[in-house]
């Protein structure tokens, strides 16, 4: 449920900055989700398709990427991405449990495309 909150900013912060350029209209908003956020992409569409009628953005194309989740040793630092649903974490080089999610919990507005 927290991905209406989480449209609504885009749609706010999309407009917000398109105007600041002067554009008329949005044509494509580019968002970066990462694999551990929790996001479910068809509810960010969803609420999208809602939330733009009447603005600027209303029939932009939104374009969702998904980031995968990139862990670090916190013994040896090798990065890796845990291979499988179960997310094993233990360490492919030195076979410890310590890590770190360096990549993967983002959300954010990577870019708009504009007129």
């Amino acid at each position: 449920m927290h991905e209406l909150p989480l449209t609504q900013e885009v749609v706010r912060i999309s407009c917000e900055e398109a105007q600041k350029i002067g554009a008329q209209k949005i044509r494509q908003i580019n968002v970066v989700i990462g694999q551990m956020s929790g996001v479910v992409d068809d509810s960010i569409k969803f609420y999208f398709d809602l939330l733009t009628e009447g603005t600027i953005a209303a029939g932009a194309e939104l374009i969702l990427r998904r980031l995968p989740m990139i862990v670090r040793c916190n013994e040896c630092s090798h990065e890796f991405t845990p291979q499988n649903d179960s997310y094993d974490w233990e360490c492919p080089n030195c076979h410890k449990w310590a890590v770190q999610v360096i990549q993967g919990k983002e959300f954010f507005i990577d870019s708009l495309e504009v007129d």
